[in-house]
């Protein structure tokens, strides 16, 4: 299954729902790892030494850092984009299935727009 790391300013609600939903989902917050008000590629660079797919709302940054890594041959094991309109139901689910569907390392390189 996915490793994931829910980015600091990530609705909590979701990880809540997420955990009590599938209480073996392997998801930690920016705050748990020491990394609150990192900026945007040490998180991506923390996320990547520790192979976890990166959950945000950040559409501004995260997604620019994101593709540097790529074009610079870095490892970038995913983001998956959440918007901030979309239902905290709609959002567990469509995580659950991406956690559900998709093989370890899967989005590798990979963004991914919530909702799907």
């Amino acid at each position: 299954m996915l490793k994931l790391l829910a980015d600091e300013n990530f609705d909590n609600t979701v990880v809540r729902g997420l955990l009590r939903r599938n209480p073996n989902i392997d998801i930690v917050r920016v705050q748990d790892v020491g990394l609150s008000g990192e900026h945007d590629p040490t998180i991506l660079t923390w996320a990547a030494q520790e192979n976890r797919v990166l959950l945000t709302h950040d559409v501004a940054t995260i997604t620019r850092y994101a593709y540097e890594r790529i074009a610079q041959g870095q490892p970038m094991p995913g983001v998956i984009e959440v918007g901030v309109d979309v239902s905290i139901g709609k959002v567990i689910e469509d995580i659950l299935i991406i956690l559900e569907c998709s093989l370890e390392g899967e989005l590798e390189g990979q963004i991914q727009y919530l909702p799907l």
